[in-house]
Formats: C-alpha cells, structure tokens, sequence
C-alpha cells in the first residue's frame, strides 16, 4: 500500500514539474522595453527636444560651472561650497541619467530599451536620488552649525568629517538602488513590455512583471520612508533650530545675514521635495500618467537647471569668486 502511495505522489510531482516546464515555455522573457516618452504627436516632439535640450545644456553649463569655480577659487574652500559642489555633480549625473535617452526617442520612432539598459537606469537614478536627498540633509545640517554654533563651526565642519558625510550620502544611495535592484530582479518579466513613460522608472515597471510585485512595492515603500523622507523631516526640524536662533539675532543686519545663507538652500530643498511628494506621496487613484511625467521632468530636467541659478544669483561669495577668476583671465 504504501508503495502505491508513494508512486502515486511521485507521480504527481512528475506532472507538476512538466506542467511548469510549458508554462515556462510559453512565457518569452523580455528582451527589450518599449517607452512611450512624453508625447505621440510629431510636431509637439520636435517642440519638445528644443526645449529639453536647451535646458540640459543650460544645466550641463551651470552645474559645471559651480564645481569648476569651488575648485578654482580658494575663497569657495569651505564646507558649504565642497557639499554644493557635489550637490552640483548629483545634478549633473541626475539628468544625464535620463535627458539623452529622451531626447534620442523624441526624434526616433523606436523607442525601445534593452533590459539591462533599462535595469541600469533604474540603478543610477534611485542611487543619485537617494545621495541627493541625504546631501540636503548635510548641507542643512552645515547652516545649522554655522548659525546656531558659529564659534564651533571651524572645529565641528572639517575637512574630514565633511568628506566622510559627502562619502556616507553616496553609500546611502547606492545600498537604497542595490537593495530594490535585488528585489528586482527576481521578478519575472515575461509578457507587456511598454513603459508608460520616458525612462525607467521602476513603479512602471514593476506593473510589467508577471508575478507577484507586492514585495517590491513594500520594500520602494519602506526605502522610501527611510532614505527620502527622513533626511525631509530631519531637514525640517534642523531649519526649526535655526529659524529660533535668527529670530533671537538682535541686530536686522545680522538677521538679514543669516536668513540670506539659508534661503537659496531652502528653495532647492522646496523645489526638489515639492515635486517629489507631489508624485509618490499622493493616493493611487489620483495619479495621471501626463501629470506624472510633467511632474518627474520638472525634478529631473528643470530641478537641475535652477539649482545652479539659485545659488549663483542670490549667493554674494559665488558672484565675487566668478568676476575674480574673470579678471585674472584678463589680466596680462
């Protein structure tokens, strides 16, 4: 009896395994994704790669600029000016990482993407996503300490500790990419493959897998929470501190100096959170693909063409070093 039994289950496995083995069959894995980027309509495209591509320049440029003149002069040697150059540099990367893509398939009427093109992109924008937000935070964390403890910012923002928290801003974004990649990639990718979208973005995605992405979805949820929101909070209650320490400055003078080193900081943090909380932290029924896209364009393309402008136009020290290094050029 208990041989019957026992080939009966065995059996059974057998056929289990062949079943599996024609569904695999007729599952194709996906070789290549399909973008349907910001628009259709042939005319509005060619409107479109104008303008995106005077604003990449435009970015390219301005970040470019602002690392280029922290190197160069040795009045920008400080703390604040080491982050904002990397701010500078995440921004470069950010819309590199998705503009000349875009503007190939705004003249292209393939608008395909191969798997591990697509996988790569995901990577690279969530870890310079994830550093961006990490460095607001240090940089927030720079004016409190020049603010609230003025007589102790030579001591506490050194050359060492800022190297060390630019470095920790990094590894928090590469572990939050590395971490949601390996979720990832063990989901199977089998039948739809068109993204609507310009780039990979892996919410998108995720809706193409053929098995369960519920996990996945946890896990953006929980990294998200933890590597974009948190440095937010932590942001907001650091600029608590210092606005009660600006508003106890006797002096208008004094006051109108320290809200100054604070606001083009302030703004960059508005614009780039503004858009950010906008997309991801609204209820699913309410997101529109077109608002949706016009809204990561806006974080993605314009965030980082205005950052450069926020900080040279209203920053006195940026504006000297630049008609510095202008008239040494001139200067037979």
């Amino acid at each position: 009896m208990y041989s019957f039994y026992h080939d009966i289950s065995t059996t059974k496995f057998y056929l289990q395994d062949i079943l599996l083995g024609i569904m695999t069959w007729n599952y194709t894995k996906v070789e290549e994704f399909i973008l349907l980027g910001l628009t259709s309509k042939p005319d509005l495209q060619i409107v479109l790669f104008v303008i995106i591509l005077i604003t990449y320049i435009v970015a390219l440029l301005g970040n470019s600029l602002i690392i280029f003149i922290s190197r160069i002069s040795l009045r920008l040697h400080t703390p604040m000016y080491f982050f904002l150059s990397n701010l500078s540099f995440l921004d470069l990367s950010f819309t590199t990482s998705v503009v000349p893509k875009m503007l190939i398939n705004l003249l292209s009427t393939k608008n395909g993407i191969s798997f591990s093109a697509c996988f790569t992109q995901m990577v690279v924008y969530m870890c310079l996503g994830g550093s961006e937000c990490c460095l607001l935070l240090a940089m927030a964390y720079d004016h409190y300490v020049a603010i609230c403890r003025p007589l102790h910012y030579t001591a506490i923002m050194h050359p060492c500790l800022c190297i060390k928290i630019a470095s920790g801003c990094w590894i928090t974004g590469f572990l939050n990419s590395l971490i949601n990649m390996f979720f990832a990639l063990r989901l199977s990718f089998c039948g739809p493959n068109v993204i609507n979208h310009f780039f990979c973005e892996i919410p998108s995605v995720l809706e193409l897998s053929c098995t369960d992405a519920s996990l996945n979805r946890t896990i953006i949820f929980f990294c998200a929470m933890l590597v974009v929101m948190g440095p937010f909070f932590l942001i907001l209650i650091t600029y608590g501190y210092v606005i009660s320490n600006i508003v106890k400055i006797t002096t208008s003078t004094g006051r109108k100096k320290a809200f100054s080193t604070c606001a083009s900081h302030m703004m960059v943090v508005t614009l780039f959170y503004g858009t950010i909380i906008f997309m991801y932290m609204r209820p699913g029924d309410t997101h529109v693909a077109n608002q949706d896209k016009m809204a990561t364009v806006f974080y993605s393309v314009v965030t980082p063409v205005l950052n450069p402008l926020i900080y040279t136009l209203r920053n006195k020290e940026v504006k000297e070093a630049l008609l510095g290094i202008v008239r040494k050029k001139h200067v037979p």
